[in-house]
């Protein structure tokens, strides 16, 4: 094998050796690409969210291809995960239902009407999900993932799954609404998510 062969040989094995590129963010590291539901994910943005002055969670979403408007990501299709990371600095823990509290005020003022009426059983899963789970604390992490495969949307705490998937392509339009619609709660978080600018 002649020299400039080798050379390639040991790049290309170099590379595949690597681990993916990985994003800093608030002096925590996201990969820039993973795989989910053999489907591969790149990273779209990252964002905090604050609560006052203190921050509750740091979030990280993924997709099939980067897109910045949200109707362009709910459009998409296949496997997508919202991962927060709990950060709160000064309390021991805090209880999930401050999340459920976010996805009722989010899904009411991003969904219309007929949408609220078709998802309301599901919102209401999807919560109990949450509710089971009781509290979380720092250095906890969450993976909201939509799993088509598998059924729909997928919590998971520190890796432990939590309830039934919840099915529908609509119920994680509707969740994603909480954190990138029009009416969110958060504008820097939607932005940094959406990887704009803050």
């Amino acid at each position: 094998m002649s020299l400039s062969r080798r050379v390639l040989l040991m790049t290309v094995i170099a590379a595949a050796a690597m681990p993916a590129w990985a994003v800093q963010y608030e002096g925590q590291e996201f990969v820039d690409t993973l795989k989910l539901g053999g489907s591969a994910l790149a990273l779209n943005g990252t964002g905090k969210r604050q609560v006052a002055i203190y921050p509750l969670y740091l979030a990280a979403l993924y997709l099939p291809q980067k897109a910045s408007a949200p109707d362009a990501i709910y459009a998409q299709e296949g496997p997508k995960r919202l991962e927060m990371r709990i950060v709160i600095p000064l309390v021991k823990d805090v209880s999930t239902q401050e999340f459920v509290k976010a996805i009722n005020k989010g899904v009411s003022r991003n969904c219309t009407e007929a949408e609220r009426a078709a998802l309301e059983a599901r919102v209401k899963q999807f919560n109990a999900s949450i509710s089971d789970v009781g509290r979380v604390k720092k250095g906890d992490l969450l993976t909201i993932d939509y799993l088509p495969a598998q059924g729909g949307t997928v919590l998971a705490v520190n890796g432990k799954v939590w309830g039934k998937p919840v099915e529908g392509h609509d119920f994680y339009t509707a969740f994603l609404k909480v954190f990138i619609g029009d009416h969110n709660s958060d504008a820097r978080l939607r932005a940094g998510l959406l990887g704009q600018p803050g």
